[in-house]
């Protein structure tokens, strides 16, 4: 197995504290967002074979096995993260895989770069993910029902959120709440600009339920996600609890620190609370307008101790082990590839003695023994 060395996004949204406190290491003051595990092309993991990308492709059925390669093909179908976030992500949907490649074969028919900031498709996968709460973490999943939206925006007494109050009564309810977010991504920006003002002034005299909107005003001033983020439901995660997101689901992450886990994609529609290129059309294709309770998962019990979050997805399987004590041994061996995370105390997995934050890579079918006291994370596919 290989111990892995890692990258950290130095995003502006990140914290600049968390990942370093988890870590063990003195801040350099600079945001630190997301340390990426696993075989990425944008920043793979380093091993003493060379990157995660270099060692799975000079062999790829040994290091994932035969059936992974069969039903993913040769390369490692998930990228593992700690994220750390200390200031709102932008509010984003993902696509389904036949949207995926669908928009990645159009985009790259017309000729347009990877790399063009008006580009939606990066590839042709999906990219559904789950994150999981290291600590208290404030995030954004799912719309409200409609009349919940209505009487968060009416109680604010903007009278310029008075039409979209009123969309929100109508029926059916998707569409109510399609007419509502196209409405408010499409209005006149200085108008927007100026309702945002007074809804972001309303949320701080209020608080309470309110604060977030209001936090999330602060960081983005004028822009039309802060409105459109009071249509989704605001969930507090606790340490272990998780959230998953499937395609078509509008999100945010918000504040906190979490173990993520996704298909191999970087598909991103974006939807606000950002700078960067907002393709309205496109977006109101892929989001699923279908009110919801967000789901919160609690990891299930499994054999030997594991505790699984339960996806409906293969690309990806998320679990942890709470170690009490030392002197116990867990055999983690599987045939199909895995990265191994500790978030607390010291787990020994073979002869690694890992500590927060650090992790291995452990190639298909490769023994893997585990003791020691503390938190693992195991990150593998369904195959």
């Amino acid at each position: 197995m290989d111990r892995l060395d890692n990258t950290i996004r130095p995003y502006a949204w990140g914290s600049p504290t968390a990942i370093p406190q988890l870590l063990g290491v003195e801040p350099t003051g600079e945001p630190q967002a997301e340390m990426w595990m696993g075989a990425h092309p944008g920043a793979p993991s380093r091993t003493e074979r060379g990157t995660l990308v270099e060692v799975i492709d000079a062999d790829p059925e040994k290091e994932l096995g035969p059936a992974a390669v069969a039903r993913f093909g040769p390369r490692l179908p998930f990228l593992l993260k700690i994220l750390a976030a200390g200031a709102p992500l932008s509010l984003q949907v993902h696509p389904d895989l036949a949207q995926a490649q669908q928009g990645y074969a159009d985009e790259e028919r017309r000729g347009i770069p990877v790399d063009a900031p008006h580009r939606n498709y990066k590839d042709a996968n999906h990219k559904p993910e789950l994150i999981c709460a290291l600590t208290a973490f404030d995030g954004l999943c799912g719309f409200r029902a409609p009349l919940e939206a209505a009487g968060l925006l009416d109680n604010l007494g903007v009278d310029s959120l008075k039409p979209y109050v009123d969309l929100l009564h109508a029926h059916p309810e998707d569409a109510a709440l399609r007419e509502v977010l196209t409405a408010i991504l499409t209005a006149d920006r200085e108008e927007m600009s100026r309702t945002v003002e007074e809804a972001a002034a309303a949320c701080t005299r209020i608080g309470g339920v309110y604060a977030p909107y209001a936090d999330i005003a602060h960081h983005y001033p004028g822009d039309p996600g802060v409105i459109a983020a009071m249509l989704l439901n605001h969930v507090r995660l606790q340490p272990g609890e998780a959230l998953y997101l499937g395609a078509g689901v509008p999100h945010a992450y918000l504040n906190g620190l979490g173990v993520e886990i996704m298909a191999n994609s970087d598909n991103v529609l974006r939807c606000g609370l950002t700078p960067k290129h907002v393709d309205v059309p496109e977006l109101l294709r892929i989001v699923r307008f279908h009110a919801a309770d967000p789901g919160v998962l609690r990891p299930e019990a499994a054999p030997d101790g594991e505790e699984v979050y339960e996806t409906p997805i293969d690309e990806f399987r998320l679990s942890r082990y709470v170690l009490p004590e030392a002197g116990t041994t867990h055999d983690l061996t599987r045939p199909t590839p895995q990265i191994l995370l500790c978030t607390a105390g010291t787990v020994r997995v073979g002869e690694h003695a890992l500590t927060p934050g650090a992790s291995v890579f452990v190639p298909a079918g490769e023994k893997a023994e585990v003791s020691g006291t503390g938190t693992l994370f195991r990150a593998t596919v369904i195959a």
